[in-house]
């Protein structure tokens, strides 16, 4: 859609929230609306004082631990993931990206002290940082040499991963937040075929998530270590395609989501952020191929075992596209349209269809956006049209409300010339830093536009919770409730609602599921009950069909499946009496889902009928049969009102 469109989707969803919003209404008007100065510069203790962690989310926004509004205006302290390039020695700046050697820790400490990087930040107007890492760093025992952190002395003698711990202490200590970026498997910059393409390479998903749980545990009792970005650009390899949903070993969607509960287990207060697939298909004429980001997730979605805490993240550059690998000759290159490309109408429209989408408030998909890579060569770069780009991207950026991180934050330079234009703070050998912020820099009125921008500031009103269950391959168990406990359906695909939420609707055929909280009546303790046959129905609600009933003044909070075929349903026991009146919805032959409420706009059982109870309603029973060719998959729902 246009910018106009973007921003009417901002202005009504802030006026559903009652929150204070004041947004514009076009490009032109976004970059006349805040002044093109340097940001506003808080001190670490002040910026330590105006957030409490640990965060969650309300619908599309993020939100610390008061409830108030929590935007993610941040950049990313590159190094720790490796810079070397993959040929000859590791130390020699020759083989490393823009000549700089980070020594596997977040660059820079080599020549300034902590404190003044760290000031730096504060002049650029940030709140949190993307801290990326590699695997190979937790398991690095061998310290890092002296040349490494001539300008903090104090940390000689540390393997890189203390080297880490230090610095996540030093941003937390001075009011960042801090976001874990699992960037790469090795030391290997970056960002093709590389070996670090995906979760499990060079390492298998099993040892990905170990070393998560292992480094979230490490940093549990530091509240202002907020997230885990499970991992960078996920991509194809040179055999292989990631995809989202088919259950082999190259699904991100399964691995992600798995990792992501195995996260929130070790610690319910992170924020999981995950990225849509950046790559797929080979580069070439004839050839399937593109950058699908965060469009799968318009009929497949996460859900997570803590609903709030769920953040989706994509990646723009303007000398790539939505097909266009961003290369400028020869293998990899295409003649597809980068997002430079693009007139500032175009981009809006490219990037809501991409990533922005997802903050659409009701649906099954709705988080807020984290934007967390993106940026363009400053100081002595000449391209006009990313220039232009960056322009129209930031403001795009600032017309949504976006939350940011900008790559990178820093590099070197010598003499005021800078090995990597890209970074926001260069440092040179005696610790003299040159900023964004210093004269010469032309992305500096953009940036302090964007990082000054009008946001929604203030509490966020909590938000109903609309979730996608999804058996297509194996269980979806999202209850730690039913986690815990032996399994309750033994031999069939189970899926199980977050705790708090229960089934509304069913899909049919695709054994696919859809939960919710929306007027959810509280559980009462007990056992909650498995049903596998008629013994609980009392009126023949649906003649001819087998059906399977939850008790009275129970609710479905789960179901299982074999085959797609209905085996069981799992019901909880309300608090108060539910009334045991209802309607039948039959979807046999068609949707039948309310005109207005959850998830309305979005299809979360693509190619299957979908019956689904009203919002102020529960799901109380299936009728299914094998006649017909039915197969036994599901044709009617009972819903019964909750008041």
């Amino acid at each position: 859609m246009a910018m106009k469109s973007l921003l009417q989707r901002v202005l009504a969803a802030g006026a559903a929230l009652s929150i204070s919003l004041t947004l514009t209404t076009t490009t032109a008007a976004v970059a006349a609306s805040t002044a093109t100065g340097a940001p506003a510069v808080l001190t670490g203790p002040q910026l330590a004082a105006s957030w409490t962690g640990p965060l969650s989310t309300r619908g599309r926004y993020i939100v610390d631990a008061n409830g108030g509004r929590f935007k993610l205006k941040a950049g990313n302290w590159a190094g720790a993931q490796g810079t070397w390039e993959g040929s000859g020695s590791t130390t020699d700046p020759a083989n490393n990206q823009a000549g700089q050697v980070s020594y596997n820790i977040p660059l820079g400490l080599d020549r300034a002290p902590m404190a003044d990087i760290l000031a730096g930040f504060h002049r650029l107007g940030i709140n949190s940082v993307r801290l990326p890492f590699a695997n190979a760093l937790i398991h690095d025992t061998a310290a890092v040499p002296d040349a490494a952190v001539t300008a903090n002395p104090q940390l000689r003698g540390r393997t890189p991963l203390q080297v880490y711990d230090a610095v996540v202490a030093a941003l937390t200590a001075d009011g960042f937040a801090v976001i874990l970026n699992n960037h790469t498997t090795s030391y290997r910059f970056c960002c093709g075929l590389d070996g670090n393409e995906r979760w499990n390479s060079g390492q298998s998903t099993q040892a990905w998530e170990d070393d998560w749980v292992f480094l979230v545990n490490r940093y549990k009792a530091n509240k202002r270590v907020v997230g885990a970005d499970l991992r960078n650009e996920v991509r194809r390899d040179t055999w292989d395609d990631p995809n989202w949903g088919l259950g082999d070993a190259h699904d991100e969607f399964s691995a992600f989501e798995e990792a992501g509960n195995r996260i929130l287990q070790a610690d319910p207060d992170m924020l999981v952020v995950m990225e849509g697939i950046n790559w797929y298909g080979i580069p070439a004429a004839g050839f399937s191929h593109g950058r699908p980001q965060l469009t799968p997730v318009r009929t497949l979605s996460h859900t997570l075992i803590d609903s709030g805490k769920l953040v989706y993240s994509a990646h723009f550059y303007g000398y790539t596209g939505p097909a266009n690998t961003g290369a400028g000759s020869g293998p990899g290159s295409t003649g597809d349209p980068r997002y430079q490309d693009f007139t500032p109408d175009q981009l809006a429209q490219v990037v809501d269809d991409e990533a922005l989408f997802v903050t659409q408030s009701g649906q099954h998909f709705t988080a807020p956006v984290w934007i967390s890579e993106f940026g363009a060569g400053g100081r002595g770069d000449t391209d006009a049209k990313e220039h232009a780009w960056f322009d129209a991207f930031t403001a795009i950026l600032a017309a949504h409300d976006t939350d940011f991180a900008i790559w990178p934050l820093v590099g070197w330079q010598n003499a005021g010339v800078p090995n990597d234009s890209w970074a926001l703070l260069h440092f040179d050998t005696a610790g003299r830093a040159l900023s964004l912020e210093d004269p010469g820099d032309w992305r500096a009125e953009y940036w302090n536009r964007l990082v000054s921008a009008p946001s929604a500031t203030g509490r966020i009103a909590p938000v109903t919770h609309w979730n996608l269950l999804d058996l297509d391959h194996a269980d979806f168990d999202v209850s730690r409730r039913m986690l815990s406990l032996p399994d309750w359906s033994g031999g069939n695909r189970k899926a199980n609602c977050p705790d708090g939420q229960r089934v509304v609707g069913l899909g049919r055929g695709s054994s696919r599921g859809l939960c919710t909280d929306a007027t959810e009546p509280a559980t009462a303790a007990g056992d909650w009950v498995t049903v596998t046959d008629e013994r609980y129905v009392r009126s023949d609600w649906a003649s001819g069909y087998n059906k399977l009933q939850c008790p009275d003044n129970t609710f479905a909070v789960g179901y299982s499946v074999r085959s797609n075929a209905m085996s069981a349903l799992l019901c909880a026991p309300a608090a108060a009496p539910l009334p045991t009146g209802g309607r039948n919805v039959w979807f046999d032959h068609g949707d039948n889902r309310p005109a207005t409420g959850g998830s309305q706009a979005s299809d979360w059982a693509p190619g299957s009928y979908k019956g689904q109870c009203a919002d102020n309603e529960y799901l109380a029973g299936v009728a299914y049969t094998w006649k017909w060719l039915h197969y036994g998959v599901p044709d009617a729902v009972l819903c019964r009102p909750l008041g």
